[in-house]
């Protein structure tokens, strides 16, 4: 009867109330991975944590080890494990040893590697639950197991170790949840046929972390003083940080497949990024409130693009890679070690505001916080001698979460003294003295409020203790973790051939990998040593031109990046020739993905385009709602309108959407837009024309085989497309050729088949639209990167 032999030692030591019949059930722990790395450094000691802290509390447990190791050197493993476990500091000496030893004696190992396995664990649970004469309240699996094991591992579990009807069944899963958007819904999917949503627990232990776990329940208990504060008017920048020492030595098997962005990013750092952005739910302990207010969060966040981010590699991690995976002496890792990432959230109280988000190996310092600072558009006559923190306006104002190591060396949260005394729980947070010879951010630590915890606890303690009071508001939901995956996967994709800076590692990285902010773009404030390039790699400020010609017009040839700055500059440069010349520009621009990287840094580093003088007309344009994400114009005001300063009647959509009809004959459209143009537009001769070339030879909306616009007298036409929406308006082919300049972009390596095609044939517009745009008394200009150029 080992169970009841347990329970009266424990009541002997005054650990349990005084009748042991007052049981509310029994609780059975299967921690899977019981012999591995996280086992041996987190999970046990926090199950132990639990026992300690719920021994009292009328449940009793039993916990099982399982692993794939058979049962012997298994049980060796595992119990050499649990001889070292420790207790708190506070804790009495005699129940510390009281506890231990229980928590060993209710402690077993099982191999659990078929299903017949999974079949006898049950059946051992049930009958020492019988023989005890207990009831089942519930059970816990802890996944700490590789995800590709998940699937075969849920199977077992449904099929024949669920606990029976009225008990509780909790699932907890360890990351990572997933490499990208599709592999996390295949995973999810794969789950969701074995467990309910509210079955599984998905763990990020930062969010057991004191001071992240304390953001929410800080703004909440804070409203008075941050409802005024906590928006775009006041807060000038968000940092949220986590530096490492140590490098991926050992672990390069993993993090050659997932990287920084995946491993810290994708969920720590943006977790906490939840917290800060979403509106605070009106009961913050409601985890449906929550999850509604985090997805509400993360759909506001703007894409991220290639240029939002900026990444490193420290300079050992490829011999490392060479020497642990046996790769070639010529294999180049594409690999980040470190990322610093710009994102902007849509919503219009954070709108403008930079939340920067940082992570690396090999770093300075080991530290982690999330940083809130304020605008400070005070200005102080006496000297700083005289100023007094707790009053002076002109000192920083600031609120951060000191997640640990650094500094403190303790997780903390700091708020400015000129800004606010805040409201902390007492119980479980204290306000922290001395250590006036501490800085934090450049100054004294007598500048800021700064509370710790009453009691420090490990983030997996935290983690398993509210998966045993069920709160599901620190673990991460299916619908969570898809919206996390959706925003970070487009970023992911775009970097996956971006090169790397690389860096020394430590104290020697010096201001190598410090980098700004400009225009909602990110770059490194240094240029990179030659010394630290690797020469294997293509250099991507190779500028120069591969040949003169293409097609017998000018060709300007580079990476697309350099090609990109060099079109907008050509752009602004006719615009300004143009505006001095004749007053006005008018610039007609196509639709489609290859130009959104041209409006976008047209929007963020022209500013002295003349804007003003500037009529945006549209080259082709899609049978939808303005307002639809398929329209041109919705794509051009998001990327290039809402950034500059153009007159609002200097803007001329097309006119596809008339009397709530879309492009219907009789409405006259075409003919709308064709009168506008030879009004506004001297000899409907359009100063610059910017193209784009399909990989069927189509551009504007003027596709092979058109019955409209490839010639004859009208000048906007509607097309049939042979993608959805099939129905456009273009601009015709004779309107085109008859602009002053025309500038055709070609960017990728998807296009690399057209342009070798275009560049052997002659004027074929039938065949090919692109090839019959030729300028009666104007330019062509092509602009091709080296990928469709060279493939």
């Amino acid at each position: 009867k080992m169970l009841r032999i347990v329970l009266c030692a424990v009541l002997f030591v005054g650990a349990l109330p005084s009748l042991a019949g007052a049981s509310q059930g029994h609780i059975s722990v299967i921690l899977l991975g019981a012999t591995g790395d996280l086992a041996k450094k987190y999970l046990w000691q926090g199950l132990f944590q639990l026992y300690m802290d719920q021994v009292s509390s009328g449940h009793s447990f039993t916990f099982h080890g399982a692993a794939l190791t058979a049962l012997e050197p298994g049980q060796k493993l595992m119990f050499d494990v649990l001889k070292k476990l420790a207790c708190p500091p506070d804790e009495p000496p005699n129940r510390c040893a009281v506890l231990k030893d229980q928590f060993l004696k209710l402690s077993q190992y099982h191999q659990l590697k078929t299903a017949e396995n999974y079949t006898v664990l049950n059946r051992e649970i049930e009958m020492l639950l019988r023989q005890e004469g207990l009831k089942e309240a519930g059970r816990i699996f802890y996944f700490s197991v590789p995800p590709f094991a998940y699937t075969e591992i849920a199977r077992h579990i449904n099929s024949s170790c669920r606990p029976p009807p009225g008990a509780w069944l909790r699932v907890v899963l360890e990351k990572p949840f997933g490499h990208d958007l599709q592999s996390a819904q295949q995973l999810a999917a794969e789950l969701r046929s074995f467990f309910r949503e509210e079955e599984m627990y998905r763990v990020d232990h930062y969010l057991g972390k004191q001071a992240v776990a304390h953001i929410l329940p800080f703004r909440d208990q804070n409203r008075q003083f941050l409802d005024p504060i906590w928006n775009r008017h006041h807060v000038e920048r968000v940092e949220i940080v986590l530096k490492e020492t140590v490098d991926a030595k050992g672990r390069t098997s993993f993090y050659e497949q997932y990287g920084v962005i995946r491993d810290v990013l994708q969920n720590h750092l943006t977790e906490a990024l939840m917290f800060l952005t979403m509106e605070v739910p009106a009961n913050v302990s409601m985890a449906e409130e929550v999850l509604q207010c985090k997805l509400q969060a993360f759909q506001s966040l703007r894409g991220l693009e290639k240029n939002s981010a900026v990444l490193g590699q420290y300079q050992a991690y490829g011999s490392q890679v060479q020497e642990e995976l046996q790769k070639a002496r010529d294999y180049i890792s594409s690999t980040p070690t470190f990322a610093g990432v710009l994102i902007h959230s849509d919503n219009l109280r954070w709108e403008g505001v930079p939340f920067v988000l940082t992570s690396g190996k090999a770093l300075d310092e080991r530290v982690g916080y999330v940083r809130v600072l304020f605008k400070n558009r005070a200005y102080c006559t006496q000297s700083e001698t005289l100023r007094d923190a707790g009053h002076s306006q002109c000192k920083a104002k600031q609120i951060i979460f000191y997640i640990g190591h650094g500094t403190l060396n303790t997780p903390a949260v700091l708020v400015s003294r000129n800004l606010f005394k805040p409201v902390m729980p007492e119980g479980s947070w204290r306000e922290a003295v001395g250590q006036p010879d501490l800085h934090i951010f450049g100054q004294p630590l007598s500048d800021y409020y700064v509370y710790t915890p009453v009691k420090e606890r490990d983030a997996y303690s935290v983690l398993i203790s509210n998966i045993y009071h069920g709160r599901k508001d620190f673990f991460i939901t299916t619908e969570s973790l898809l919206a996390s995956w959706g925003f970070w996967t487009p970023l992911l994709d775009s970097i996956s051939h971006q090169s790397l800076r690389l860096y020394p590692g430590g104290v020697e990285n010096q201001h190598l990998l410090d980098f700004e902010m400009v225009s909602g773009e990110v770059a490194f404030t240094l240029v990179e040593p030659v010394e630290l390039l690797n020469p294997n790699r293509p250099m991507p400020n190779d500028y120069r031109m591969t040949q003169s010609k293409y097609r017998q017009s000018p060709l300007v040839s580079a990476w697309s990046e350099d090609l990109i700055s060099q079109l907008a500059s050509d752009i602004e440069k006719t615009a300004s020739r143009t505006v001095a010349r004749s007053g006005q520009f008018h610039l007609a621009l196509s639709g489609g993905s290859s130009p959104v990287v041209l409006f976008q840094r047209l929007a963020r580093h022209h500013y002295a385009f003349p804007w003003r003088h500037t009529h945006i007309w549209l080259v082709d344009e899609r049978c939808v709602p303005l307002t639809d994400t398929e329209s041109n114009f919705f794509s051009l005001h998001n990327h290039l309108l809402q950034g500059v300063r153009v007159p609002y009647f200097n803007v001329h959509p097309m006119p596809v959407h008339l009397n709530q009809r879309l492009c219907v004959e009789e409405d006259r459209g075409t003919e709308l837009y064709a009168k506008e143009i030879m009004a506004l537009v001297a000899n409907a001769s359009f100063d610059l024309v910017l193209l784009g070339v399909g990989t069927d030879g189509h551009t504007a909306s003027l596709f092979p085989q058109s019955e409209n616009g490839l010639e004859g007298s009208q000048t906007v036409v509607m097309t049939e497309s042979p993608v959805k929406p099939h129905q456009r308006m273009s601009l015709s082919l004779p309107l085109i050729n008859k602009a002053r300049q025309v500038f055709v972009l070609v960017l990728g390596k998807g296009k690399h088949h057209i342009t070798t095609l275009l560049s052997r044939v002659g004027h074929e517009p039938r065949k090919w639209p692109v090839s019959g745009v030729s300028p009666s008394s104007g330019q062509l200009v092509w602009y091709v990167d080296y990928e469709a150029l060279l493939g």
